[in-house]
């Protein structure tokens, strides 16, 4: 028999699922999952909301488009990565240390971990086609290349944000990927170590 006090516990499941602090976040981390599954091309607010396992209503409640989600999944790759990036970077005390620091982010797959690469990949040909979102990849350029501007000139910084993420990029693919000494040697030229 259903009474009153299984009202009661049900209605305040409901508004505890509605009031469910993490929601917004496991949404973002669930357009994250879908990207790196299916592509941009293919994700979907009911994809989203699957991968979540929340209604679809909440997809639309927190984020008014596809685009908005997109962005903010963006946003929060290009935040993890580039923590990842400075954390390395700070440990550093001299240019030399820098440029080892450098070489470990290559080398170690640091940026280049398969899923960032890929989600990385759909965050650039997502820029390239949206405009406004092309913000979240200046922020990441910017990012990067502050912390790495602790030890280099502008110029030379711009280069090694470029090298990291195409060597991470060209090792992901190619049938020969550049070993860490390899690594060291481009990163000593290009920087002067």
């Amino acid at each position: 028999m259903y009474t009153c006090r299984d009202r009661g516990k049900e209605a305040m499941t409901q508004q505890s699922r509605r009031n469910d602090p993490t929601r917004r976040q496991r949404i973002v981390d669930a357009t994250l999952a879908v990207i790196a599954d299916l592509g941009t091309a293919a994700t979907t607010h009911r994809r989203i909301a699957e991968a979540a396992q929340v209604p679809l209503g909440s997809v639309t409640y927190y984020f008014a488009t596809l685009e908005d989600l997109l962005t903010a999944a963006f946003l929060q790759l290009a935040a993890d990565s580039s923590a990842a990036f400075r954390a390395r970077l700070a440990s550093a005390t001299d240019r030399a240390e820098a440029c080892t620091a450098v070489i470990d982010i290559i080398a170690n797959q640091v940026w280049a971990e398969p899923r960032t690469l890929l989600l990385s990949y759909e965050l650039y040909a997502f820029a390239a086609r949206h405009p406004p979102v092309s913000a979240v990849m200046q922020h990441w350029m910017d990012s990067s290349r502050g912390a790495l501007g602790r030890f280099f000139d502008p110029l030379t910084a711009r280069a090694l944000d470029a090298l990291i993420e195409g060597i991470g990029i060209h090792n992901s693919i190619d049938r020969a990927p550049l070993e860490r000494d390899a690594i060291r040697t481009i990163v000593e030229r290009i920087a002067g170590c």
